[in-house]
């Protein structure tokens, strides 16, 4: 049973709206974040990254910068960059990318849910990022950024969704400058808000695709609301958080590619043949090269592609985490022949999402800041909720979802 909530949205104007919607915050570091804002008054990077506004030498966990997001908020509210809806909706969001749509229901969830585990997760969390959020969230009073979550399609529901936009006029409808077009829909009739709240009351599970330390932190957040309470209200706010909803079918994920600095100490011959124990390969048909099909996977070293496929018998196919491809290429090839043995912590691999393309990978290798670079066929979405079933962790840096929902378009009040 999936307990869906609307809310009282705080929403932008609707001249305001593509100036505010910003990346989520932890796409980019500081400087970057200044770059992007520089100029925008009204970027939500204001909110989500406000030590932009400080001085840089200014801790990035310090009180100020805390202080300075709700200020921040505060302010666009005061100035109204912000307005409140009056009656408690749900919105419809659609992302068009490249003629791709994905079409999600932003609503509130339960927090109870993700303590009981009716919300799936599929990653560890740092407890380092979750204190950021968690005193971001806390101060602001408000959950700042969607989560993105997914379930199992229902006919159903879409059914529902795809009518009304159909036979609405849209709220916003902008371009972003990454040529993502982002609709979206107020849902305020009351017989619609029923019947999706009932629709998804059926609902068995909802996975978390992107957003883990955000939905850690606000259920750590509304868990210590509760206990300042001083009477239990089931019905507050700080019960629920931001969210997205999308049916697994439409979202699309990208590959999540690998860099590594050096050899490990091997020859270029040698490290050639310790390959070809455990992969059959090629040189590549054509450049740049993806891979193919699953446990097939492209390297690109001294300006050639090469293509690699991994024998069948180091492939379990009945174990759901290591008959993944990033799993596959880190036991029996980044980890014996590279000696990369922790990839959180190693500083001689860095990973590249699929947005950035192959071209990416060549200019890593070709400036010498990588040696070698592996492309990934990417994982699927199936496989990521079957491991969130079963209570197991994906390995780090498996999914790369784009295109990535925009923060600022709606915010969620605890109080």
């Amino acid at each position: 049973m999936s307990n869906i909530k609307p809310f009282k949205g705080i929403r932008p104007t609707q001249d305001k709206v593509h100036l505010v919607a910003a990346l989520p915050y932890d796409v980019m570091n500081s400087e970057e974040a200044r770059e992007r804002a520089e100029g925008n008054p009204y970027s939500f990077l204001h909110i989500d990254k406000a030590e932009i506004d400080l001085d840089p030498s200014v801790n990035l966990y310090d009180d100020a910068v805390y202080n300075k997001a709700a200020e921040n908020l505060n302010k666009m509210l005061e100035d109204g960059i912000f307005i409140q809806d009056e009656k408690e909706c749900f919105y419809i969001y659609t992302l068009t990318m490249n003629k791709r749509e994905q079409t999600g229901l932003v609503c509130c969830c339960d927090i109870d849910e993700y303590l009981n585990g009716t919300i799936k997760k599929h990653e560890f969390t740092i407890k380092a990022k979750e204190a950021d959020r968690i005193r971001h969230v806390d101060t602001c009073d408000a959950n700042t950024g969607p989560i993105f979550l997914t379930y199992r399609a229902q006919r159903d529901i879409c059914d529902i969704i795809n009518r009304y936009k159909a036979s609405h006029r849209p709220l916003y409808d902008f371009i972003t400058t990454d040529g993502v077009t982002h609709t979206v829909w107020l849902v305020d009739k009351e017989d619609t808000v029923d019947s999706l709240k009932k629709l998804f009351a059926e609902v068995p599970a909802l996975y978390i695709a992107d957003g883990h330390h955000r939905t850690a932190s606000a259920v750590e957040v509304g868990l210590k609301r509760r206990n300042e309470a001083k009477t239990v209200d089931p019905d507050a706010e700080y019960n629920y958080f931001l969210s997205v909803l999308f049916p697994d079918e439409e979202l699309h994920i990208m590959d999540y590619n690998r860099v590594i600095k050096d050899l490990n100490g091997h020859s270029k011959e040698a490290f050639f043949n310790l390959i070809k124990e455990n992969f059959d390969i090629t040189e590549a048909p054509i450049a740049p090269f993806n891979p193919p099909f699953a446990h097939s996977f492209s390297m690109y070293i001294d300006n050639t592609w090469y293509s690699l496929i991994a024998k069948a018998d180091i492939i379990d196919d009945s174990d759901p985490i290591m008959c993944l491809d990033v799993s596959i290429l880190h036991k029996w090839l980044i980890e014996p022949i590279l000696g990369i043995t922790d990839v959180r912590s190693d500083s001689r691999i860095d990973f590249v999402g699929g947005i950035r393309g192959l071209c990416e990978l060549e200019n890593r290798v070709n400036s010498g800041e990588a040696k070698v670079a592996f492309a990934l066929y990417p994982t699927t979405i199936e496989q990521v909720m079957n491991i969130a079933d079963k209570g197991m962790v994906m390995p780090p840096k498996s999914t790369w979802f784009e295109p990535k929902l925009r923060s600022g378009i709606f915010i969620h009040k605890l109080s």
